[in-house]
């Protein structure tokens, strides 16, 4: 339970919102609500306009990557998480054009989904039998065998498709990136709406620790966003 309150009871904020006492008991609210606090703050006197700008995001970028040292991750792209999505839905033949590539260069292809009953993965983007699958949430190194699976296999460069962006996509890409790998994200091969897409985008290319913000080409360690058509194996 986390109580806010200010020295007489109550807030008052610059931006003329004054607040009583009020307890919250969910720690994730209470962020939220403090957040919009610090938020009004900064924003000064009654009647202010905050401006802030809206990043310009660099466009995809081709790469070539080594076939013998890199595989190509399909993100929760199921009949529960992505089926209901028109906007994943429609990232479906970018990745399946991407699937066919990678399993021509025999580079090795990995699943995921969550752990939700009755999932499965889309027809257009089904696994052989051969093909490992692992279960988890937005993190699909936390509590799997992704890590294990990877080193196994010499792994060093991973491409990523899937949904949501601003979910297994993005908590994935940077759960890679703390475990020394580097990634490749297929822009058309991802979906989230508008928003959690621009965030997304900017976050990948800004991790903290791990920042490719000009989209360099392979920046070892980082992120680079591309798209199906623009990934070569080699």
């Amino acid at each position: 339970m986390i109580r806010i309150f200010g020295s007489q009871g109550a807030l008052t904020t610059k931006g003329g919102r004054t607040l009583p006492a009020f307890e919250i008991r969910s720690a994730p609210r209470a962020f939220a609500v403090l957040a919009l606090i610090v938020f009004d703050l900064a924003i000064g006197a009654p009647g202010a306009t905050a401006q802030v700008p809206i990043p310009t995001i660099p466009p995809p970028v081709p790469v070539v990557v080594d076939g013998k040292t890199t595989a190509y991750l399909v993100l929760d792209l199921t009949s529960v998480i992505c089926a209901p999505q028109p906007a994943c839905q429609a990232t479906l033949p970018a990745a399946a054009a991407l699937l066919t590539k990678a399993r021509n260069a025999t580079v090795p292809v990995i699943y995921s989904e969550t752990p939700t009953p009755g999932s499965t993965i889309l027809a257009e983007v089904a696994p052989r039998p051969t093909e490992p699958k692992v279960t988890g949430r937005a993190d699909k190194f936390y509590g799997t065998a992704l890590d294990d699976i990877l080193k196994s296999k010499g792994i060093k460069t991973l491409i990523i498709a899937g949904t949501a962006a601003n979910g297994a996509v993005l908590y994935t890409a940077f759960g890679a990136n703390v475990r020394g790998y580097t990634v490749v994200v297929a822009t058309d091969g991802i979906s989230a709406a508008p928003f959690p897409m621009l965030l997304t985008q900017y976050q990948l290319l800004n991790q903290p620790g791990f920042a490719n913000p000009e989209n360099t080409p392979l920046a070892e360690n980082k992120v680079t966003l591309s798209r199906s058509d623009l990934i070569t194996f080699r």
